[in-house]
């Protein structure tokens, strides 16, 4: 496929930490093609997460990343804190992946800014 120009534009590589504006503009560009990784735990995700991110919490992220997620895929992992995004990423590409970005700020930066959030009404008992 290709455009007016016969060049397909693509977005720019991914970072090993992004803003949310990074992110955002990945998002924007159309066909993204990557995963938003939320290592919060259950709780945290199902009270408010970014749009489309994926819930593995920190305890199962490796195991369940390697079952599911290509290696060369991007990735873009947050928390609640930076030193929780910190982690993930470590976790992540010692196990071989190749293109995880930590977002900075994690969850709360996105929320602050306005960016799409969507949360998962609790069930009563």
């Amino acid at each position: 496929m290709s455009n007016l120009f016969g060049i397909i534009p693509t977005p720019p590589p991914i970072q090993p930490k992004s803003n949310v504006y990074d992110l955002k503009a990945r998002l924007d560009w159309g066909k993204p093609a990557l995963t938003i990784l939320d290592v919060r735990d259950r709780l945290e995700f199902n009270a408010g997460h970014i749009q489309g991110a994926i819930p593995l919490p920190l305890a199962v992220l490796v195991d369940r990343a390697l079952s599911s997620l290509d290696l060369e895929r991007d990735l873009y992992v947050y928390g609640e804190t930076d030193e929780m995004s910190a982690t993930a990423a470590q976790y992540l590409c010692t196990a071989g992946y190749k293109n995880v970005s930590e977002l900075r700020g994690g969850f709360p930066a996105w929320k602050a800014v306005g960016f799409p959030i969507e949360a998962i009404a609790a069930t009563a008992p």
